[in-house]
């Protein structure tokens, strides 16, 4: 469908760009200085947390069903953070490690541990030759960036409404040795805010894959971050695996990264008994034990799933007008204009947008001169590579909803703008 702006004719345009240009430079004059680049809680919702900071204290009885807190040990974690993580993604708590506050970095281990030494008596990655990881896009950059950093070859995939394109999955995972893996966030996908259907999840669960070391990296990051209520459905990934009769296919990682603090939370990860053995004993040569104190903090804050529930409501209250306010400044600005699609999630950080193809880079460059900071164009694709340089990330939790307002503006006006120009360089191409 053409844009408002190819069907203009040449003085509409013309008339057209040059107001958008008059509109540009008056928010360039007010010298603005806005970041919306990542997805990061506001500082109010930091201050939910603040409350932790007093849970503990010299007096505290370092214990934990017999564990000492303040000593070596329990390299699984505290049994009582590993039970508060196995509610949080629906599994056994003897399947679950409870290690270190960054998700990201347990995923980091076990993709080198792939690499150097290997998935169930497999030989290591880096002796296989061409290793090959899928990536749903657009899709996590920092997901993406962990395979690249080893030499792994990122795969896009692409995302519909409902997941990751399952039939490109399958073929690709069941007829190539290759492929060693697939990056998933099911639940409010970052960037597209979608979740997982059942159809997908039970996809996954039924995969044969071609690699005898092939593992579904799931990264269950949001599975709490609703806006609202229950929030979107999502099928429990080894549940499924239980019903086609599968198992040592998934690894599972969740934190309370944007539950608490970023960067002191608690990190975790599950997967099948013989998966957790191996991941027992590479972990056994990284760490002599995991960072105690901020678990015990964690659980006796949170206490349980009810209390992280009542926990993200505050955060939803937080979160949830700021995502309106996205929904209102692109409808009131994009509507009627055929230039611009973008996603309305449900629920956790992200909200994707796609405008015109070629659009992108020239969007994002000119928000950032008229003084706001987005998300790299390209960032959430493989090796920071759209192939149609049409997606931004819009992360609009941090700002303030004033500042988050005006930053809105700004891109409304980037948008209109770079659709009107590469409308007329069009044109001028085709009578050129």
């Amino acid at each position: 469908m053409p844009t408002a702006y190819e069907l203009m004719s040449d003085q509409e345009l013309e008339q057209e760009i040059t107001r958008l240009e008059a509109e540009a430079e008056h928010l360039r004059s007010l010298g603005l200085k806005l970041d919306m680049a990542r997805g990061k809680p506001s500082p109010e919702q930091t201050a939910l947390s603040h409350p932790m900071l007093d849970v503990l204290s010299s007096s505290t009885e370092m214990d934990d069903q017999g564990v000492a807190v303040d000593n070596y040990g329990a390299p699984d974690g505290l049994p009582s953070a590993r039970a508060l993580a196995a509610q949080i993604l629906g599994v056994d708590p003897k399947n679950v490690i409870v290690n270190g506050s960054s998700s990201l970095n347990l995923m980091h281990d076990l993709v080198c541990n792939a690499y150097t030494h290997g998935i169930g008596g497999n030989k290591p990655w880096s002796q296989q030759g061409k290793v090959k990881f899928l990536c749903p896009a657009p899709g996590y950059d920092r997901h993406f960036k962990v395979t690249a950093h080893y030499g792994i070859e990122n795969i896009p995939v692409p995302m519909l409404e409902d997941g990751p394109d399952m039939a490109v999955v399958k073929r690709l995972v069941e007829n190539d040795p290759a492929v060693k893996g697939i990056w998933c966030v099911p639940k409010y996908a970052n960037p597209t805010g979608v979740t997982y259907s059942d159809d997908v999840v039970r996809k996954f669960a039924a995969l044969t894959p071609a690699a005898p070391d092939f593992r579904i990296f799931w990264d269950n990051a949001y599975v709490v971050h609703t806006f609202e209520g229950e929030g979107d459905h999502l099928l429990n990934i080894f549940d499924a695996l239980a019903e086609a009769g599968k198992s040592d296919l998934v690894y599972e990682f969740g934190s309370t990264a944007k539950v608490t603090f970023p960067s002191s939370g608690i990190a975790f990860v599950t997967a099948s008994s013989a998966d957790m053995a191996e991941i027992r004993a590479a972990f056994s040569v990284m760490r002599v034990s995991p960072e105690k104190v901020s678990q015990l903090a964690h659980v006796r804050f949170l206490k349980d799933l009810d209390g992280i529930k009542a926990h993200m409501e505050k955060h939803a209250q937080i979160v949830r007008p700021r995502f309106e306010l996205v929904q209102e400044k692109l409808h009131a600005g994009l509507d009627g204009l055929d230039c611009a699609t973008w996603s309305n999630p449900h629920g956790g950080y992200f909200v994707s947008f796609d405008g015109p193809k070629g659009s992108a880079k020239a969007i994002v460059g000119l928000a950032a001169e008229l003084g706001v900071k987005l998300t790299p164009a390209g960032a959430t694709w493989p090796y920071g590579r759209d192939p149609e340089d049409t997606n931004i990330r819009i992360a609009p939790t941090y700002p303030s909803l004033e500042d988050l307002g005006a930053a809105l503006d700004v891109f409304v006006v980037a948008v209109k703008l770079v659709s009107a120009r590469l409308a007329k360089a069009e044109r001028d191409g085709q009578q050129g």
